[in-house]
């Protein structure tokens, strides 16, 4: 982003705090990452990749898309191959895992990719002119819907919602267990300049929401609160007429991710492949992010009829899905060794934990309208139904 836009955020962001007082962290959060034109998400350029500020498991190799088309395949099956199986994305960027998903359906399952269809639901709007080049091979099997139009109510399909790290976006309130009890943190301007100060909650919610978990903050102990994230879900259950939910991010569940050992929370910044900490640099130019507390996503989406299959980390769903038998497969083929080596090293980084992204990403597969899916996931390495 150009450094004008950069201090026009800001500049818009103080004019709000000083017309209208401070503001709480999570609408500080959703001015940076989604203010129209001017906000993270939501202006021009590329965000993901080499060229963007992080990576994600689809920017790794095509065989992640290969594997997620695979057990979209079998949710296929499992719900009787609908004359209309949908596959809603939210949060598809530029389009890199829909290709990657779609070319692995046309090749795997011709009959059921004549008769689906591929939504994608992206906040930026200038990236659906690069979805429609990227996927122009799929043109007929595409689809496009505003992320309004899930909280709207304005969707209805059979199929599955696929997300890849988009609840870590979502905005997050800061709280703090302090001597006088839990304090918001809010976003004020102190010389000028944005600061924090604590302060009594915003909304009697956000005790309620680590009262629902069981748990207790340490005296001193920062985390993040998203009360975003049971409102998107409860617009995914709506949406979904029957079948699957599929949410793939980094967190914990709600022991390890609200635990003694995270004294500071999990908010974090992305810039240029670079981790930082304070999310009042560069408003609009970094990504800000935390860590997903699937505890609530599980409890909420059970509340919403959406069953839980599976939950795990992200190497052993790679594993039931097959990882070890499109390995084998890329070996098979005639290219030359450096390429082969590259392909080893790509999926290795998928698949393993301590740098890799095996155990920090995890995958949350919920159902609703499905008596005990078979899915692949659910597999032992190495086994079949």
């Amino acid at each position: 982003m150009p450094e004008n836009q950069q201090n026009e955020l800001q500049q818009l962001i103080a004019s709000r705090i000083h017309e209208r007082g401070r503001i709480t962290f999570a609408d500080f959060m959703a001015a940076c990452l989604y203010e129209p034109g001017l906000g993270y998400y939501t202006s021009p350029g590329r965000k993901v990749g080499a060229a963007g500020d992080f990576y994600t498991s689809s920017n790794v190799h095509a065989v992640f898309g290969r594997l997620i088309a695979r057990e979209l395949r079998q949710m296929a099956e499992v719900l009787g191959r609908p004359d209309l199986f949908e596959i809603v994305e939210m949060g598809a960027g530029g389009g890199q895992l829909a290709r990657d998903i779609l070319d692995a359906l046309q090749e795997l399952d011709p009959a059921l990719y004549a008769t689906l269809s591929y939504r994608l639901m992206e906040l930026e709007p200038t990236l659906r002119e690069a979805q429609a080049e990227l996927l122009a091979p799929h043109r007929k099997r595409l689809a496009w819907s505003d992320p309004a139009d899930l909280a709207a109510g304005r969707l209805a399909f059979t199929g599955c919602l696929l997300s890849n790290e988009l609840v870590d976006a979502f905005p997050v309130h800061l709280v703090e267990m302090t001597a006088e009890g839990l304090r918001e943190v809010y976003v004020t301007l102190r010389d000028g300049e944005l600061a924090e100060e604590l302060d009594h909650l915003s909304t009697p919610e956000l005790a309620n929401y680590l009262a629902r978990l069981g748990v207790a903050l340490l005296p001193g102990q920062r985390t993040e609160i998203s009360l975003a994230a049971p409102v998107w879900l409860a617009g995914v259950a709506t949406a979904l007429a029957r079948g699957f939910v599929l949410t793939i991010d980094y967190g914990y569940l709600a022991p390890e991710r609200f635990g003694p050992m995270r004294m500071g929370g999990t908010l974090l910044c992305y810039h240029q492949h670079t981790v930082a900490e304070n999310p009042f640099l560069r408003p609009g130019q970094q990504d800000i992010t935390s860590h997903v507390d699937f505890s609530t996503l599980i409890a909420r989406g059970e509340e919403l009829g959406l069953a839980t299959v599976w939950f795990g980390e992200q190497y052993r769903f790679l594993l039931g899905t097959g990882i070890m038998e499109e390995l084998l497969a890329l070996e098979q083929r005639p290219v030359p060794e450096t390429q082969r080596l590259k392909d080893r090293l790509a999926l290795k980084k998928l698949m393993l934990p301590e740098g890799g992204m095996g155990d920090t990403f995890k995958v949350l597969v919920q159902a609703k309208g499905v008596a005990e899916p078979q899915l692949l996931c659910l597999r032992e390495w190495g086994a079949s139904f």
